[in-house]
């Protein structure tokens, strides 16, 4: 269940790291309401997951995936360049949580 919350967890911060842009400097109230919100979850999340998995484990996996998503949520949505080496530095990131997951 604790990898559930986790999943959870990241998907919530992803989607209030998304509508941080949307917010146009907390100005939009929708928007800014549905970030606090999503960012609330992401943390909520996080601490029940924490409460079986180890925290270094944890929040590796919570930013570096995060990071990740958020990162493909831009190329996406809002239509940001990709380049070779933000592509190099993604999979940095997935390897990086690849190994984390490999040393449990």
């Amino acid at each position: 269940m604790s990898y559930l919350f986790l999943l959870g967890a990241i998907i919530c911060e992803v989607i209030g790291s998304s509508l941080l842009k949307v917010t146009e400097r907390f100005s939009k109230l929708i928007p800014t309401i549905g970030m606090l919100i999503s960012y609330g979850a992401a943390f909520y999340l996080l601490a029940l997951a924490l409460h079986e998995l180890p925290l270094g484990f944890s929040y590796a996996i919570w930013s570096g995936l995060g990071t990740a998503l958020t990162a493909i949520v831009g190329v996406i949505i809002y239509k940001e360049i990709v380049n070779l080496t933000k592509i190099l530095g993604l999979l940095l990131i997935i390897a990086g949580v690849v190994v984390l997951n490999i040393a449990i």
